[in-house]
C-alpha cells in the first residue's frame, strides 16, 4: 500500500542556523504517526514545513501520491484534504465555540448557512461538546477548549490531522486524556495524523509508528516496540533519561558524606 504522505531529504534552515537536514519518512494512511524529539530538536519546525505552514528549503513533500510543490492544484487538494490542530489551539475569544468550528467551513466551502451549522454541530457533537456550542472559549475548562480545537481541526472532514505539541504545559493526567482523545477519534472518524511530542510514554501508548527527530536528523523510525527495544545510543538517551536521573541521583546520595 502505498504511504498517504511521503517526505524525501526534507531540510530547513533559518539563516545560518539548519533546524533540519536529510529528513525523509512515510506515514500510511489510517495510522497515528508521531515524531518525538527533545526541545529544539526542529520537530515543530518540520511539523509546519510539511503542513505547508512553512516552506521547506529542500526535499520532496508527496500526499497520495501527488507532488507538492509549484504546482498548485495539488497544494490545493493537500489543503483542502488536510487539516492542523495547533499548539496553543488558536481559538478566537470572540466567537462562541460553533463560530469557531463553522468557520473553516465559512473559509473553504460554498456551503448555506444550515448546512455549515449542521456539520459545525455534527463535530461538536463527535467530541462530545454539543451542549456548549452557545459557550465562547474562556467559559470552557482546558480538557473542552483542546476538543473544540480539534471539532474545528476535523469539521471539513480531512484525511489528516496534523498535530502540534498537543499536551504542551499539561500535567501528567491531563496529558493522558489528551492521547486518549486523539486516539478515540482517530479510530471513530478515520483521519490519519501526524503527532509531534516530547512525551514518550504516552506517544508510546497511542502510536502505531514513532520517529525521533535529534539534532535535526532522523535517528529511529519504527513501531513502538521496536523503539522500546532499541539499543541505539541516541535512542536510549532519549527514551531512557528518566532512569539515567534517578542512577545520577543514587550515585550523588552514596558520595554525599
Amino acid at each position: 500500500m502505498k504511504p498517504l504522505l511521503d517526505v524525501r531529504d526534507l531540510s530547513k534552515a533559518f539563516g545560518s542556523q539548519q533546524i533540519f537536514s536529510g529528513v525523509s519518512l512515510s506515514v500510511p494512511r489510517g495510522q497515528i504517526f508521531t515524531i518525538l524529539g527533545p526541545s529544539g530538536a526542529g520537530k515543530s519546525v518540520f511539523l509546519k514545513c510539511v503542513a505547508g505552514v512553512l516552506m521547506a528549503d529542500g526535499g520532496e513533500i508527496r500526499f497520495d501520491g501527488r507532488v507538492l510543490g509549484r504546482d498548485r492544484t495539488a497544494l490545493a487538494d493537500f489543503r483542502r484534504r488536510c487539516s492542523f490542530l495547533f499548539q496553543s489551539n488558536a481559538l478566537f475569544d470572540s466567537l462562541t465555540a460553533l463560530e469557531n468550528v463553522a468557520l473553516p467551513l465559512e473559509q473553504t466551502t460554498h456551503s448555506s448557512r444550515r448546512e455549515t451549522r449542521v456539520r459545525a454541530m455534527e463535530a461538536l457533537g463527535q467530541l462530545d461538546i454539543g451542549g456548549f456550542a452557545d459557550r465562547y472559549p474562556a467559559q470552557l475548562s482546558g480538557g473542552m477548549q483542546k476538543r473544540l480545537a480539534l471539532a474545528r481541526a476535523i469539521v471539513t472532514r480531512p484525511e489528516m490531522v496534523f498535530f502540534d505539541e498537543p499536551t504542551a504545559g499539561l500535567d501528567p493526567l491531563r496529558r493522558n486524556k489528551v492521547f486518549a482523545m486523539i486516539a478515540r477519534y482517530q479510530h471513530r472518524i478515520g483521519f490519519t495524523a501526524m503527532i509531534v511530542t516530547h512525551d514518550v510514554p504516552e506517544a508510546l501508548v497511542t502510536s502505531d509508528h514513532v520517529a525521533l527527530l535529534e539534532n535535526g536528523r532522523l535517528c529511529f523510525s519504527g513501531t513502538p516496540v521496536e523503539f522500546s527495544a532499541s539499543a541505539d545510543p541516541l535512542v536510549t538517551a532519549f527514551r531512557d533519561s528518566a532512569d539515567a536521573l534517578g542512577r545520577a541521583l543514587r550515585e550523588i546520595r552514596v558520595s554525599d558524606p
